[in-house]
């Protein structure tokens, strides 16, 4: 039996963060059923890429999901929610504040029909607040909380993520915390609770290093002179002889004085206090001159924490991901089977590898919704 077995989750959002937060409810064993717009169906289902007529967004994050086509602005639509809203367990959005509550449909009038409710609403800047209006997306919210600002490119400026770290890290994995401590919470005291997920104000966790060098009086980390930004040589990318990356983080001396002996570092170079320009030079030379296999197999076997920049194709292939299981599971889509998207959970709640569908726009026939 999953942990989450029994429990019914509404799901109203689209794009990322909440589509996601309800497929890892789904995979614990939630029943997630999704509210989409009549018509072209979530927003996910119709942004490129395509699989098939469908989308791969949609697909990816809405396996093994239902779904109920609903228009939010008609006038009947509250009465016709009301007996699934009074039967569920957890309601998840992701309108700006206040769109619920015009609709009918805000934590209050919900409360009133289901006093057990945990109600989740995901934003990027929160319910309340000067920013709580603003529209955004997740570079913005990178850039607006000091994440952007701590990474720099070659010639200083910052650098594109290649995550959606705002999204996820922000908004789905704090959205699914705080459901699971509601609904713990609610088995003491019988009520549901209205959680105000903002993506902008969990960023600042994943700084909590800079953040303590500014707020101790140590001065505030910028893009590029850091510990982990680019300014020491035990934490750098090299490129290697055949233009390929070694991603280097020998930060314990146990791990540099292994990564500078097989690279074969001037002593001197190795001391803490050698100028960090210099020892950066010293090893971007020796490491550019030899490919990436052959520093791999020189690496081998020994604590250094080095590694070749692997491409995402090549992660996915690779022997140990393999053997974690993390794309056991498959997508049906369009005839073709693709691997699922993994999500973080543990082993012990995942389910057994399974070939699952998103589903068709408004395919579930509830019998407790009205007609």
């Amino acid at each position: 039996m999953r942990p989450l077995e029994g429990l019914l989750v509404l799901d109203f959002s689209t794009l990322l963060p909440g589509p996601l937060a309800s497929l890892v409810l789904a995979q614990a064993g939630a029943r997630v059923v999704q509210i989409e717009p009549p018509g072209p169906g979530a927003q996910t289902g119709s942004s490129d890429p395509k699989v098939g007529a469908g989308s791969v967004n949609f697909v990816m994050l809405n396996r093994g999901k239902q779904s109920i086509a609903i228009d939010l602005k008609a006038p009947d639509a509250v009465e016709r929610l009301k007996p699934l809203i009074q039967t569920a367990d957890v309601i998840v959005e992701q309108f700006r504040p206040g769109v619920m509550e015009r609709l009918g449909l805000g934590y209050e009038a919900v409360r009133k029909l289901n006093p057990k409710i945990v109600y989740c609403s995901i934003t990027g800047w929160g319910q309340t607040g000067p920013k709580a209006q603003v529209a955004a997306h997740d570079l913005n919210y990178m850039a607006e909380t000091g994440v952007l600002g701590l990474s720099a490119g070659a010639d200083g400026a910052p650098v594109l993520p290649p995550v959606l770290a705002a999204d996820v890290a922000g908004g789905t994995l704090p959205a699914v915390i705080n459901i699971l401590l509601a609904l713990r919470q609610r088995d003491l005291t019988g009520y549901g609770s209205h959680l105000d997920v903002a993506m902008g104000d969990s960023l600042f966790t994943f700084l909590y290093w800079a953040l303590g060098e500014g707020f101790s009086g140590h001065g505030w980390p910028g893009g590029g002179d850091a510990l982990v930004t680019g300014g020491s040589p035990r934490y750098q990318i090299y490129r290697t002889a055949d233009d390929r990356y070694l991603a280097a983080a020998p930060l314990e001396d146990k791990f540099w004085e292994n990564f500078t002996r097989i690279i074969d570092l001037p002593v001197a170079l190795r001391d803490p206090a050698a100028p960090a320009e210099a020892v950066k030079a010293a090893i971007a030379e020796r490491i550019g001159a030899r490919s990436a296999d052959a520093w791999r197999a020189a690496f081998e076997g020994h604590d250094v924490c080095c590694s070749i920049v692997a491409t995402l194709e090549e992660a996915v292939a690779d022997a140990h991901v393999s053997a974690r299981g993390l794309f056991a599971h498959a997508l049906k889509a369009d005839g073709r089977e693709l691997p699922a998207l993994p999500v973080p959970l543990a082993p012990v709640f995942r389910p057994q590898p399974t070939r699952a569908t998103a589903p068709q726009l408004g395919e579930t026939v509830d019998p407790l919704l009205a007609v």
